[in-house]
């Protein structure tokens, strides 16, 4: 008897009319983890003010959240698999909330960045298991595909809708005639969410199988602490440089971490992370993929921000709405993917993608700047500099996750679904970090040589800038910076891209396929002989 005869398919288990439910319970979860992740950028000026904020310490209100959740994501996926994982996504939907919760009272700065490292943590059991839970839930083929649409379409809008959430939540002076500073609204309205979902959870998911075997304790403390480390060093050569010593002591620490992790999972008898899953090339290319491309997407948001803030003098709010282009494209591109992706091959699909990606960040590079002296800002229009280049970089966003995120977990094996979803997330993590990091390094080298050469013109000699000459070029020269990185992201797209062309192989009618064994062409390329499921 096969895996296939043991068990109903997971439709009629849970009933077709709650498949939507299920749907919508998964991704309005995984739309407040990712969402967290921007939401309270907008207002950590109020958070800096009212709880006495260092400015060294402030960065850890974003950097903590990060941190815990793309560290941890490897062993909460593990933990799903081994424990269930509508009960894994349960326990991290309560954990999130309750640290927004404590967050959104917090009194002081030890209390609000120990709540963000908890809510990264929530958040690292939640999100793996949520992916997984599609897979387990919805059978393959067009319902399932249409599934990972919308999921990727959460996961791509949510930076974006955090901006316009936070912008808006941090305007507010109470709610419902309650007087709450609105800083930590963006915070306590996660906690009704959270409970909703979690109480829910059990009505409308199945819980999947648990299998058998224990956790790779060594395993997860090795690839826990190696990930944590290098995902701080990476946050903190973003902001000190890689020549620092903290820089270079987390990334080599966390690189020799993850050395001996590996050694020691290719002797486990029950890894945390199961190598097999790395042996299809399709799958590979789509890890590696999904490194890069959020990579230069979160560095996309992360410049473009600051840019429509501090050059073109956009509020807090107007900023957000000024994205919000961004999420309609990337909803309508998901859409539209899921329906091809089952009749064109996800490589296509995804290549395309990320060349429009590529031409988007090449777009944004052309947004025009002068750090030449007199000062004569070039004139910039939203509608002709940026928003063509934002709706096109969600288009290409939107027809990549999907298929990627579908060749990603296709014909895992049932036990390897959970960790093969946190390794997914755990590149998108990761590879944000490596993104900002490496693009913020190119940015700040254009401003450093920028400054250095302006003051040389304008004093003479080095003679220092006066301030009021300094304060009407400053703009200018981060315009420079940005399009300087964006132009760096272009790279990073089009290498996401050839490894998409060169080793994306699975084909469209492979994916309506449902087995749990791999077939020929996949068995193939794990170096295994066919299996054929009867």
């Amino acid at each position: 008897m096969t895996v296939l005869d043991k068990a109903d398919p997971p439709s009629s288990a849970t009933g077709s009319r709650h498949l939507g439910w299920a749907l919508v319970l998964i991704c309005i979860a995984q739309l407040m983890v990712v969402l967290d992740a921007t939401i309270a950028n907008i207002a950590l000026p109020f958070i800096k003010s009212d709880l006495d904020f260092s400015a060294s310490s402030l960065t850890w209100v974003v950097t903590g959240y990060s941190l815990t959740f793309g560290g941890l994501l490897l062993l909460g996926g593990r933990l799903g698999d081994l424990y269930g994982r509508r009960l894994t996504f349960i326990i991290g939907l309560v954990v999130f909330a309750v640290a927004s919760l404590v967050g959104g009272l917090a009194q002081n700065e030890a209390m609000l960045l120990t709540s963000r490292g908890f809510q990264g943590a929530g958040a690292a059991l939640a999100s793996p298991s949520a992916l997984a839970l599609i897979t387990t839930t919805f059978p393959a083929g067009p319902r399932r595909s249409r599934a990972f649409a919308v999921y990727a379409a959460m996961s791509g809008v949510g930076a974006a809708v955090g901006l316009i959430l936070g912008g808006w939540l941090t305007g507010l002076d109470g709610v419902a005639g309650i007087s709450v500073d609105g800083w930590r609204l963006t915070f306590l309205i996660n906690v009704p969410i959270g409970i909703v979902a979690a109480v829910l959870a059990p009505m409308l998911l199945p819980e999947s199988e648990k299998h058998e075997g224990w956790l790779d304790v060594p395993g997860a403390i090795l690839g826990t602490g190696g990930l944590l480390a290098v995902v701080y060093g990476l946050t903190h050569a973003s902001s000190d440089g890689w020549g620092d010593s903290t820089t270079l002591l987390f990334l080599i620490g966390g690189l020799v971490l993850l050395a001996v992790f590996l050694l020691v999972e290719s002797r486990a008898e029950h890894p945390l992370l199961p190598f097999r899953i790395f042996a299809s090339s399709t799958r590979a290319a789509s890890f590696v993929a999904m490194m890069l491309l959020p990579a230069a997407m979160f560095a996309m948001f992360y410049f473009l921000s600051q840019y429509i803030q501090d050059v073109q003098g956009y509020s807090p709010l107007h900023t957000g709405v000024a994205f919000l282009p961004f999420s309609v494209g990337m909803v309508f591109a998901a859409a539209l993917s899921s329906n091809l992706v089952n009749r064109i091959d996800p490589r296509y699909l995804a290549g395309i993608g990320t060349l429009l990606a590529a031409a988007a960040l090449f777009g944004f590079s052309r947004i025009p700047s002068d750090t030449s002296l007199p000062v004569n800002p070039p004139e910039v229009s939203y509608w002709a500099h940026i928003f063509p280049w934002v709706m096109l970089m969600s288009i290409g966003m939107g027809m990549t996750f999907v298929p990627v995120t579908l060749t990603a977990v296709h014909r895992l094996r049932p036990e390897d679904n959970g960790i093969g979803s946190g390794v997914l997330n755990t590149m998108q993590q990761v590879g944000g970090a490596l993104g900002l990091a490496v693009l913020a390094t190119v940015a700040t080298h254009v401003m450093s040589n920028d400054t250095e050469t302006i003051t040389k013109a304008a004093g003479g000699s080095g003679a220092a800038v006066p301030q009021d000459v300094l304060t009407q070029i400053q703009n200018q020269i981060f315009a420079h910076g940005a399009t300087s990185a964006f132009l760096a992201g272009t790279v990073m797209a089009l290498v996401g891209s050839a490894v998409i062309w060169a080793f994306m192989r699975v084909k469209h009618t492979e994916l309506a396929a449902d087995h749990d064994e791999p077939d020929a062409s996949d068995a193939e390329e794990e170096g295994e002989p066919a299996v054929r499921v009867s």
